[in-house]
């Protein structure tokens, strides 16, 4: 009798539970009118700063609540949690990115009643968290001008695959010497179809039209929910 064998593909297996875990998540917070964003950087481009500027300036606009990731402490969570909205801090240990599962651990952490915006603080990284779908509605890409120009070349995945590409630190972009429209052009050629804005957390510089951006989302997903309870 011939030997037989069975290949499995770990990659395709792992993706299938979390797309399917995704799925579910993302049908969960459309139906409660939420709108849901990944946020995606290398380590240090700004994504907690962001988050605390928004969470300062918005509280009375929009309710909202975080879920982030870290491989390990909770220095992000206690960051935000001043602001008085629900934080929840995951721990990945030596996970390099969030998936699905721990996302919708979180959710269900901090709740979805009466929520109005729910931000996913991914980990620090530009190539693991591309691959793997949380069920969000919106992925924002944050590229600090301390980085690079040719970055979104260098790490393309996750560029192409978000909605908003965010250049953050432009307070200082001037003293570094950034080649500010070549690293615009390499956003375009990394993710043609991104909107891009260009922002300063500290200063409070293009916050404005990451408010708008926001606003805009939120009406839409609250249009979502209003087709569906019809």
């Amino acid at each position: 009798m011939s030997a037989t064998h069975k290949v499995v593909v770990m990659g395709d297996t792992i993706l299938g539970r979390n797309d399917r875990q995704a799925s579910e998540t993302r049908r969960k917070l459309t139906e409660a009118g939420i709108f849901s964003i990944n946020l995606l950087s290398s380590p240090g481009a700004g994504k907690t700063a962001l988050l605390e500027r928004t969470l300062g300036d918005c509280a009375d606009k929009w309710a909202m609540a975080v879920v982030v990731g870290d491989l390990q402490t909770d220095n992000d969570a206690v960051r935000l949690s001043r602001f008085g909205v629900p934080v929840v801090q995951v721990v990945t240990g030596e996970v390099c990115h969030l998936d699905a599962q721990m996302t919708a651990t979180g959710i269900d952490e901090v709740g979805t009643d009466d929520l109005d915006i729910l931000f996913i603080e991914n980990v620090g990284n530009l190539v693991c968290p591309a691959a793997f779908d949380l069920g969000e509605a919106s992925r924002v890409a944050l590229l600090s001008v301390t980085e690079g120009e040719d970055k979104p070349l260098k790490y393309p995945s996750v560029f192409a695959t978000a909605s908003l590409v965010a250049i953050t630190k432009v307070d200082i972009a001037n003293t570094l010497g950034v080649d500010m429209p070549l690293m615009r052009d390499n956003i375009r050629k990394a993710a043609p179809r991104a909107e891009i804005l260009e922002l300063s957390s500290r200063t409070g510089e293009g916050m404005p039209n990451w408010y708008a951006w926001l606003n805009t989302n939120v009406q839409h997903a609250l249009r979502n929910l209003q087709l569906i309870v019809r």
